[in-house]
């Protein structure tokens, strides 16, 4: 006997919920926001927003579907399962930041404050649950992924965008080499290196490659493509800056080899959930075969 599905709802704490968990009351948070001139009904108010929304979708699960929840926190310790359809209540960032943990699942994102969200990956409202959960594991957005993997077989994959480089914003010494350039490789020293998707192109991606000059124009979110910048990079007699930007195909990949005591790797703003990288070890990294199937 085949499971029914189950409903995934992924969530986030709220920055009320932070303030009142950081201060001890609402009242004791309200006066440490009144004494800096902001006013805690503002953050309060996007908390009964987020916590409406989320009733609602609740209330639009299947009857003879189950159910469950998943705190953005603890998403590197959930189990999905293949029967999940995973319902996303929150901020665009909360679909990147689950993207990395499924294997197909379909993925609906709920928008809780529309007009202070783009809506790129939260494209509907929560009276749409309902519609959308009928014809979950239909037609749906293939969006293209980006993955890291280490010589020591870590392995990292993430929606947005990939950094590459040194903890604590130190400078990174590396050597970067390029499958599709006839094997050129070039020692650098760095702020760090950034690879991106489509979909990435929305946002920190976007923010390099606004700065730079000779561009390409950037992937579509399900376009088989990335592209790569390095930030900032150093020019000395040990290293150069003729490797700066570029672009992956699907075959392609960008390899970087470790000259410093430690550099990590992570994905979508998650650096708790980093790959680390000692002196000689190598990454590559390139288009993933896995896709994010977003209603």
């Amino acid at each position: 006997m085949s499971l029914a599905p189950r409903a995934v709802l992924v969530h986030r704490t709220t920055e009320y919920e932070e303030l009142v968990a950081r201060h001890g009351t609402h009242g004791q948070a309200a006066f440490f926001l009144a004494s800096r001139g902001r006013d805690i009904e503002e953050v309060a108010e996007r908390h009964r927003r987020a916590h409406r929304a989320l009733a609602e979708v609740t209330s639009a699960l299947p009857p003879t579907w189950r159910q469950a929840r998943a705190e953005r926190s603890d998403l590197d310790r959930f189990l999905f399962a293949p029967e999940d359809v995973v319902v996303v209540v929150g901020q665009d960032g909360l679909v990147a930041n689950v993207a990395k943990y499924l294997t197909g699942q379909p993925v609906i994102g709920i928008d809780t404050d529309p007009g202070r969200n783009p809506g790129v990956l939260v494209r509907h409202r929560p009276q749409d649950a309902a519609k959308l959960l009928a014809a979950a594991g239909g037609s749906a957005d293939e969006l293209t992924m980006v993955e890291a993997v280490a010589d020591d077989t870590q392995r990292l994959v993430a929606l947005n965008e990939i950094y590459l480089g040194a903890p604590g914003h130190q400078t990174a010494r590396y050597r970067l080499g390029l499958d599709d350039d006839g094997g050129a490789v070039e020692a650098q020293a760095s702020s760090g290196v950034l690879v991106g998707t489509g979909t990435g192109a929305t946002g920190w991606l976007r923010s390099v490659w606004r700065e730079r000059g000779d561009r390409p124009p950037l992937p579509s979110p399900t376009e088989d493509r990335l592209m790569w910048f390095v930030r900032e990079a150093w020019p000395s007699p040990a290293t150069g800056t003729t490797l700066v930007a570029g672009e992956l195909a699907a075959s392609a990949s960008l390899t970087l080899t470790v000259e410093s005591d430690r550099l990590i790797a992570f994905g979508d703003g998650m650096e708790s959930d980093a790959l680390q990288l000692t002196w000689g070890q190598s990454v590559r990294v390139g288009v993933c075969g896995q896709r994010l199937r977003l209603a």
